[in-house]
């Protein structure tokens, strides 16, 4: 395991503004689930955090507040990992799915679509897929008489 914290974005969290919480997990794992804490939290103050620059921090609050993959309350940001039986690996993954979260929520916004006209060869299809519809459908009434 790694004690340099967690990496995103250019930025690096040091270990000491991560806090851990651990609990009992559910899930395979037969006896040892029920003696083991092997549930990991993992909780990063991202409003209070002094290792993220001003525009990411912003940026980045304002990207998660509507996150439903965890929770982000008062500029906190919980990662729950549980899906191994081992507390280090839950603890590696958890690690890892904060990195993750981190650097799609500090990368930069992609660039704004500049809206085009459609091409005379679109419009060309557009019209001929109504005519064929048009057809069926009339080929579906009653004939004139």
């Amino acid at each position: 395991m790694s004690s340099q914290g967690v990496r995103a974005g250019g930025v690096t969290i040091p270990e000491h503004e991560l806090s851990w919480r651990f609990s009992r997990s559910s899930g395979p794992g037969g006896q040892s689930v029920n003696t083991a804490d092997s549930r990991v939290e993992l909780l990063f103050d991202l409003a209070g955090s002094p290792s993220v620059p001003e525009h990411l921090r912003s940026r980045a609050l304002a990207r998660l507040e509507g996150r439903l993959g965890g929770r982000v309350v008062d500029g906190t940001i919980s990662v729950v990992a549980s899906e191994y039986r081992s507390q280090l690996r839950n603890r590696e993954a958890a690690r890892a799915r904060l990195g993750e979260l981190l650097e799609r929520a500090f990368a930069p916004p992609p660039p704004r679509r500049r809206t085009t006209r459609p091409t005379r060869g679109s419009k060309e299809r557009r019209l001929a897929g109504k005519k064929r519809r048009s057809d069926v459908k009339a080929m579906r009434r009653r004939p004139e008489a």
